[in-house]
């Protein structure tokens, strides 16, 4: 049981919360390459994406894991993030660093997503039981290319008309 659920209910919620947050990122990602501030968006990309992070510290594990430590560099990232927007309110170099620090959030939260299908999803796991195989490695490397892709059509995007 976490905090009065079973596991495979609480599993649930937090696969649905890290959608969510995926979704609103990608949504975040796209408003910033065409300029637009998109409020709503952003709040709930960060809220979503720190209770992704969060939530995962939740699970029950043996010591320190890969994911607690991406989770733990993912709460200080968004930190930044949040600093940046709110308190900043994306002046000078704080929209610059708003705009980095959401676009490796999100990088973080799909590469997540990666990692996880390969272990949960028989077929891609059957492709890299280890994931040290060609198939995962190729996809987490085409995950990091479209991101920074993506991370620096923000930056321009942003410095457009969002951070002008």
């Amino acid at each position: 049981m976490i905090l009065g659920l079973s596991m495979a209910t609480f599993t649930i919620i937090h696969v649905i919360i890290s959608l969510v947050g995926i979704i609103s990122g990608f949504v975040v990602l796209a408003g910033l390459i065409k300029g637009e501030r998109m409020e709503g968006w952003n709040m709930l990309f960060l809220l979503m994406t720190v209770l992704t992070s969060a939530t995962g510290f939740l699970f029950p594990r043996n010591g320190i894991t890969p994911a607690q430590i991406v989770g733990a560099i993912s709460l200080v990232i968004l930190l930044i993030a949040i600093v940046a927007r709110y308190a900043g309110h994306l002046v000078g170099r704080w929209g610059w660093a708003y705009v980095v620090t959401a676009a490796l959030a999100q990088y973080f939260n799909f590469a997540v997503l990666i990692i996880q299908s390969f272990q949960k999803f028989e077929p891609l796991k059957a492709l890299a039981p280890t994931q040290s195989e060609p198939p995962f490695l190729i996809a987490q490397a085409a995950t990091l290319a479209l991101f920074l892709l993506l991370g620096l059509l923000a930056l321009r995007g942003a410095t457009r008309s969002v951070l002008a």
